[in-house]
C-alpha cells in the first residue's frame, strides 16, 4: 500500500497560517467560529459539525482532515494554499444562492445541512452558469440534474454526528493463547459504530504492530469494543477474546481543558485500574505535544490472558 509523504514543518507552517487568516476563523459552511478541520480537495476549513455531512459526500468530493490531527502532505497543503481559503472557495461555490434559499447557521438541522451542502457542492447548484462541471470526468454530479433531484437523494434521518476522532495506536500482543497447532495467527478489531482492524500478524504469540487506526466519535458514544480474533483461512475467525475501553475519561478531560494544541505537555486527568475494567494498571491522560494520549495496558479473563498495549 502507498502513503503520501507527510509535510514538511514548513508546509505545516503554512497550513496554519491560512488558518489564521481572517476569512478562515470561521466555518466555511456556517460561520462557526474556530474551525478546526477541513476539505482539502475543496480548500475550506469547516467545523466539526459539517465533517459527517462532507464525508457522506464521498472522498470524491470532498475529503475532510483535522488541521491538528491528521498527516498532511505537501500536494493537500500547496492546493489549500491555491484555492486561497474561505472566502475564495465561497466566491466560486456561493455565487449565486437562489431567493428563498437560505445558508445554515451553526444551529441549523441536520437535514438543513446535508441538503444545502449537497446543492453546493454535488449538484454545484450555487456556481455561475460558466463555472459548472459538466465533463463526465467530474467528480460531482452534473449541474444538469432537476433541482428536484435533491428531493431523491436519501434522508438524513438518523445520521450520526461526530464530536471529534479517536486516534488508537496497537502497540503489541503479549503471551497471546494457542489457537492453530502451535501458534496463532491474531488480529485487533475496534469498534465504536464502525470498525477499524489491524493487519494479521502470521503464527505470532508475541506479535508487534505499531499501527494507527482511527475511529470518528460519535456524539452518543459507548465504550470502545476491543476484539482478538485468530484468523483462520478455511473456517470462520476465531475469537480469542474482548474488552471494553472508556473513552469518557479522556474526553471529559479534554473538554475540560479546552483547546490542546495550545497548552504545554501536562498530565490532566487519570483513568483508574478497577475489577470493572481490563487495565492492568492505572492509566494516565496526558496533553503531549498539543493531542490528547492515553497509553492503556489491557488484560483481563475475557481476554483469555491476551495482553495489549494500545496508545
Amino acid at each position: 500500500m502507498s502513503h503520501q509523504p507527510s509535510a514538511t514543518s514548513s508546509g505545516n507552517r503554512r497550513l496554519k497560517q491560512l488558518l489564521q487568516q481572517r476569512e478562515n476563523r470561521t466555518c466555511a459552511d456556517c460561520g462557526a467560529p474556530d474551525p478546526k478541520w477541513a476539505s482539502a480537495n475543496i480548500g475550506v476549513f469547516i467545523c466539526l459539525k459539517w465533517c459527517g455531512v462532507h464525508r457522506s459526500l464521498g472522498v470524491h468530493i470532498s475529503k475532510v482532515l483535522s488541521v491538528t490531527l491528521d498527516a498532511w502532505s505537501d500536494a493537500e497543503i500547496d492546493a489549500m494554499i491555491k484555492v486561497g481559503g474561505n472566502a475564495s472557495a465561497n466566491s466560486i461555490y456561493e455565487a449565486y444562492i437562489p431567493q428563498g434559499i437560505s445558508k445554515p447557521g451553526p444551529d441549523a438541522s441536520q437535514d438543513h445541512r446535508s441538503n444545502f451542502i449537497r446543492s453546493k457542492y454535488e449538484l454545484q447548484e450555487f456556481l455561475k452558469p460558466s463555472l459548472r462541471i459538466l465533463s463526465s470526468n467530474s467528480s460531482s454530479l452534473k449541474s444538469s440534474l432537476s433541482r428536484n433531484s435533491i428531493n431523491s437523494i436519501p434522508s438524513t434521518k438518523g445520521m450520526v454526528e461526530f464530536i471529534g476522532v479517536l486516534k488508537i495506536t496497537v502497540v503489541k500482543g503479549t503471551n497471546l493463547a494457542v489457537r492453530d497447532m502451535l501458534s496463532s495467527d491474531p488480529y485487533v478489531v475496534f469498534t465504536l459504530g464502525q470498525h477499524a482492524q489491524t493487519t494479521v500478524r502470521n503464527s505470532k504469540l508475541n506479535p508487534v504492530w505499531n499501527e494507527e487506526l482511527m475511529l470518528s466519535v460519535p456524539q452518543n458514544y459507548k465504550p470502545v469494543k476491543l476484539q482478538v480474533f485468530d484468523h483462520d483461512t478455511f473456517s470462520a475467525d476465531d475469537i480469542m477474546g474482548e474488552a471494553e475501553i472508556d473513552i469518557q475519561p479522556s474526553i471529559t478531560s479534554g473538554m475540560a481543558f479546552g483547546d490542546a494544541g495550545i497548552l504545554e505537555d501536562m498530565q490532566i486527568g487519570k483513568w483508574l485500574k478497577s475489577e470493572d475494567n481490563a487495565l492492568l494498571e492505572d492509566s494516565i491522560v496526558n496533553i503531549i505535544d498539543g493531542r490528547l494520549h492515553k497509553r492503556l495496558h489491557l488484560n483481563s479473563k475475557t481476554l483469555n490472558l491476551v495482553k495489549l498495549t494500545c496508545e
